[in-house]
């Protein structure tokens, strides 16, 4: 099943079911108003929103449209609780090495998570706005889950089961104040702008065989200005699945129906395609140089995200968004 959000004047928008191809979609307002509406009831409704999708897939509804992404919100517009993991630890042992700092064994055995603003995500077509180059502009290309109640102190393999929805997503950075940020040793805040998200999730059951129960075993396409950056395999290097990304987030306390967590940036070891992000291209530029030579985004960059399968077919949707110049308003 495939789900989105479009605009309707509400900071929530509009639940739609989307065809399989991402070519036609409906409204259900009889069964839920929301994505957060859905997914606090999902045990209840979900499915008559998988009937709908089964009658969608067979022409047999009326007041059918057509999908366009560009009209398309983040699936949650805003979300109670967003956590993002660092699931690929090979990508933190590069980011290390890089600066010649080691890596604590730990990071192998207990999962890196930070909880990220979760009062907005943005659609897939929204620009990236950001008021200074300098900042050190860069995408993350990743994986992400959203699910229903998760009581706390539940284990990995249970966690599993609380996984109700799958998406890719950009979590942009802004490198060049991470450093600051993280010498006060308090976590991200302001190197860390909006989430964007992918035009529809997805349940589980569409990934096929591509999807374990933790993992989503399909490579990550990451393409800045017509030039492919990376293509990592999700499934590949992912050190904790999300049913432990879960596990680790739940260990104090329950999580609400929708929460968002995030893999961390996609990553292979030892590929040349396998960077989902600017700061590990850069950081294998100065282990072989001594110095980075490629730049992070700059205003008018275009950067696209997406996921196929096995047959070549979009899952998610395009993430394609332009990097844009705001001026604060004093």
């Amino acid at each position: 099943m495939k789900l989105a959000t479009i605009k309707n004047n509400t900071r929530d928008g509009q639940l739609i079911v989307v065809n399989k191809a991402l070519t036609k979609a409906v409204k259900v307002p009889e069964i839920a108003q929301t994505m957060q509406g859905a997914l606090d009831n999902w045990g209840a409704i979900a499915h008559q929103l998988e009937k709908v999708y089964k009658q969608l897939q067979n022409d047999e509804l009326s007041d059918v449209f057509d999908f366009n992404s560009s009209e398309a919100m983040a699936a949650i517009p805003r979300a109670y609780h967003w956590a993002d993991g660092s699931a690929y630890v090979t990508h933190v042992e590069l980011v290390r090495k890089a600066r010649n700092a080691e890596l604590p064994k730990t990071f192998w055995t207990d999962p890196l998570m930070y909880m990220g603003a979760s009062d907005a995500f943005i659609g897939a077509n929204d620009d990236i706005e950001i008021e200074n180059e300098e900042w050190g502009i860069d995408f993350e290309s990743e994986v992400a889950i959203i699910t229903d109640d998760v009581p706390a102190g539940v284990n990995a393999k249970n966690a599993q089961n609380h996984i109700k929805l799958i998406a890719i997503i950009n979590d942009v950075s802004l490198r060049n104040l991470i450093p600051n940020e993280l010498s006060k040793q308090f976590g991200f805040y302001q190197s860390k702008p909006w989430t964007t998200f992918s035009p529809v999730v997805v349940t589980p059951d569409e990934l096929e065989d591509a999807w374990d129960g933790g993992k989503v075993h399909l490579p990550l396409i990451s393409t800045l200005n017509s030039k492919i950056i990376g293509t990592p395999n999700a499934g590949v290097d992912m050190t904790f699945d999300f049913g432990q990304l879960i596990a680790h987030a739940a260990k104090s306390r329950s999580l609400m129906a929708g929460s968002v967590i995030g893999s961390g940036t996609v990553a292979n070891q030892g590929s040349p395609n396998g960077s989902s992000c600017l700061a590990e291209i850069r950081c294998l530029e100065i282990i072989k140089d001594g110095k980075p030579t490629t730049p992070f985004m700059s205003f008018g960059d275009r950067i696209e995200i997406e996921m196929k399968n096995n047959q070549g077919k979009t899952i998610f949707g395009k993430i394609d968004q332009v990097v844009k110049q705001y001026e604060p308003i004093n």
